[in-house]
């Protein structure tokens, strides 16, 4: 490339690498392959340069092209293991992109992602179950061969024990 990008789309790209590292491992779950594909989305996001529209917001887009990295390298690197479906993590990161938009929860968002990746691999795959497009806590009780009432109870524990480990990471790190 010839032309180096504007000076506030670098400002822009370099402001949003926390963020972004955040949103790609709350996709993603493993902070070394998060970095990897933190770096696939930089050089996608350095072409592209030209086709970002400043009047508008730089994180959504940003997400965008991060979230379609995430999901190619989850396509190309761990199709077997993969337990979520695109759907679920095109849905996931749809909501993020879309709060970081309206609300800049980008510190929160942030605190999710960690707090999420230290829930035990059968929380987040409760968790998982139960907020995938179509979940519902009466099939995933049949699935577990519980109660209704048992698993609405996990998940209100489980999404408290959340919130709780959010407040404490807001606390040490505040805006």
């Amino acid at each position: 490339m010839t032309d180096s990008p504007p000076a506030d789309f670098i400002a822009h790209l370099t402001g949003s690498q926390r963020h972004l590292h955040a949103f790609i491992q709350s996709l993603i779950w493993h902070p070394a392959d998060a970095d990897d594909v933190l770096q696939e989305a930089n050089l996608v996001l350095w072409r592209k340069a030209g086709e970002f529209d400043s009047t508008r917001p730089f994180l959504p887009w940003a997400m965008r092209i991060a979230q379609l990295q995430a999901m190619a390298w989850l396509g190309n690197r761990v199709r077997s293991q993969r337990r979520f479906s695109d759907t679920l993590l095109e849905t996931i990161a749809a909501e993020a992109i879309s709060e970081t938009a309206g609300a800049g929860n980008e510190l929160r968002n942030r605190a999710l992602g960690d707090c999420l990746q230290r829930l035990s691999p059968a929380h987040r795959e409760l968790v998982a179950r139960r907020y995938q497009p179509g979940g519902c806590v009466n099939e995933v009780a049949a699935e577990r061969g519980s109660s209704p009432k048992a698993v609405s109870e996990m998940l209100r524990r489980i999404r408290l024990g959340l919130l709780a480990c959010i407040e404490r990471t807001l606390s040490v790190c505040p805006p």
